[in-house]
Order: C-alpha cells, then sequence, then structure tokens
C-alpha cells in the first residue's frame, strides 16, 4: 500500500498497489509479479499498527485476484469505520477495472467480487463494458448507459457513477476524424433515481495507455474540490440536495476539469510522440534505448512497436500546469434519455 498527500486540497489519499512490474501492460511484454492478497493485508495492518489509516479518500483499481478485490473491500469497510462520527470524512473512489471493447482481461471470478462491492463504494469509474457488467444491462446506445445508471443507482445503492468511455461503433466520424467519445455521469437523489449528464469529447487517433488511471486520479482531487465548493464534505457521500441539477452537480463540475486537463496533456503527447517517431532508425541500435536488448535479436516490428509505445507514454509531470489550471474546454449537458 502507497500513501500521498495532496496538499492542495488538504487531504490524504491511500492508493493500493497490487501490482510491481517494470513496465506497463501495453508493451505487451513486462516482468515483475502480482501482489498477492495476504501480502496486501499485511501492509495493511502495519499502517493500522502504527496508526497511520487517517486517510481522507481511498482510490483503488486493477486487483489481479478476487482474493485481492475481497482484501480491498476488508480496507474500506474499516477505513469507513474509523471515520462512523465524522461524515463525508472518508470517501471511496472505485474503478473496477475488469476489460474493454467486449474482452475481460482479467479471470472471471473478479466479476462477482466487483459486484459484491459496487454498494459499498462512493463512486465508481465503470468504462462501457464493465458498466454493462457490474449492471446486468445490454449498453448498445445513450439509452443503455442511462438505464444502466439507472440500475446501479436503483438496485446497488451506487451513490455516484461515472461511465467514462462510451462509442458505438463508427458513430460520429465523418472526413476522417477519429469521432467523439462520451463520458455520461451521475449523481442518485434520495429515492434512487438518476441525474444524468454527458460530455462528448473528440477521439485522438492515438493509443494511450493509463488514461483510466490518469482519469480516476484527476477525479479524486477534482471531485472533493467541487464537493469543498458545495459545502458537502460533511456529508456521508459528498451527496448534494436533490435539488442539485444534473449539470450542476458537483461530480460533472468534476469530470468538465478532469476532461479538459486530459485531452490538453493527450494532444501534446500525440504530438511529442509523432516528433520521437521521426527519429526511429536514425540512430544506432534498436532504437529503443538506443542498444539491444541483452543479446536478444528483435524485429524491426516489434523494435517500432516498443518505440511508438514509449513514445506515447502519456506525459503528465512535464504538463502539470494543465492539471492545475485547464483550459474550460467542455460543459456538461443534461442526458435525457
Amino acid at each position: 500500500m502507497a500513501t500521498f498527500v495532496m496538499q492542495t486540497l488538504g487531504c490524504e489519499v491511500a492508493a493500493i498497489n497490487t501490482v510491481h512490474f517494470s513496465n506497463h501492460t501495453g508493451y505487451r511484454q513486462f516482468k515483475g509479479r502480482r501482489t498477492p492478497a495476504p501480502e496486501i493485508k499485511e501492509l495493511y495492518d502495519g499502517l493500522r499498527q502504527s496508526y497511520l489509516t487517517d486517510f481522507d479518500v481511498l482510490l483503488s483499481g486493477y486487483a489481479p485476484s478476487a482474493e485481492v478485490v475481497e482484501a480491498i473491500g476488508t480496507i474500506a469497510r474499516d477505513l469507513r469505520y474509523r471515520s462512523t462520527v465524522h461524515p463525508g470524512g472518508f470517501f471511496w473512489v472505485f474503478d473496477p477495472v475488469m476489460g474493454d471493447q467486449g474482452r475481460l482481461y482479467v479471470s472471471e471470478d473478479i466479476v462477482p467480487a466487483y459486484k459484491a462491492l459496487v454498494r459499498e463504494a462512493d463512486l465508481i469509474l465503470p468504462n462501457q463494458f464493465e458498466a454493462e457488467l457490474l449492471s446486468g444491462v445490454s449498453i448498445n446506445s445513450l439509452s443503455g448507459v442511462a438505464n444502466a445508471v439507472r440500475t446501479l443507482h436503483k438496485t446497488q445503492g451506487t451513490k455516484h457513477v461515472v461511465v467514462t468511455s462510451v462509442g458505438f461503433g463508427d458513430e460520429g466520424q465523418k472526413n476522417g476524424d477519429a469521432g467523439t467519445l462520451t463520458v455520461v455521469g451521475s449523481s442518485r437523489k434520495q429515492d434512487g433515481s438518476a441525474r444524468l449528464f454527458k460530455i462528448e469529447v473528440p477521439k485522438l487517433n492515438c493509443y494511450f495507455s493509463g488514461t483510466g488511471d490518469m482519469f480516476a486520479a484527476l477525479m479524486v482531487a477534482r471531485l472533493r474540490e467541487a464537493a469543498a465548493q458545495a459545502n458537502l464534505l460533511d456529508r456521508a457521500s459528498w451527496m448534494p440536495n436533490d435539488v442539485v441539477e444534473a449539470v450542476d452537480l458537483p461530480l460533472a463540475k468534476a469530470t468538465e476539469k478532469v476532461l479538459s486537463s486530459m485531452q490538453m496533456i493527450l494532444e501534446k503527447t500525440w504530438r511529442a510522440r509523432d516528433e520521437e517517431m521521426q527519429k526511429f532508425g536514425l540512430g544506432p541500435g534498436a532504437s529503443v534505448g538506443g542498444v539491444e536488448g541483452e543479446g536478444e535479436t528483435v524485429g524491426e516490428d516489434k523494435r517500432r512497436f516498443l518505440a511508438e509505445t514509449k513514445a506515447a507514454e502519456v506525459r503528465v509531470v512535464r504538463n502539470t500546469k494543465d492539471l492545475i489550471e485547464p483550459e474550460a474546454r467542455y460543459k456538461a449537458e443534461a442526458l435525457e434519455v
């Protein structure tokens, strides 16, 4: 388990590290190991025994096994119990990483483990495929997305939902453009009904790894900021009053800023990738670090793929200004379907 302090917001966030890999899996090769559930529990016990569990927010993402998912749930329950005397003093942002584009990339027993935790989280961040798995609702239109979110609110009791990437085939593509990506969110009312909003952003014709992690991390900061501005930090799950319209929700305001920051950084990453790839093959060696790896003979196609993947690493640190002060590019719209 790792912790870090968000100084600008005055809160402490716990993040659970469930893998120790040499590089992200977008390279299609990596070394390292997945953290076993007993080790995660042991690390948390160490924090607890040293009175180091005064976290305001828990951010959880990829879990390599159902046992790790259950361990995360146990930690979240303990942290929530410790904040019982302070409503709103603990908030769980839960990214149920299971798959994408209709394909699971975790074992099947992880799906029911995630479903069991959905009602306990304050905010869940599934993509389109994951929203289908969690809700049991087929999604092939915006109406389907809306019904999936309504189901999660009504059936599971989930307070806040953002479906992070919604797209339907080639819809919206024209003039050679990559089309648009829709993000759909909602904060439930007391009766369980949804307040649905959507934000559409242009797709970029470049593959990036880690955008889901980036979205989740930025959402922690921006949602807490928006909840503070609305004086909701002393309310359980930072829930706004029922009279607040969808486009005025703190969740909608946070999503606007998160997507603006992400698009600015991804555009700059895309340009930098193209500039870097223009140099491919011009230097000595393999064009990946300039030398061959430990005597391996790697074909040109693989070297190019690895070089493109490295060149497309999201340039977050060198563009921190876009995280802190993004342009106001997007506005949420009410989704009435």
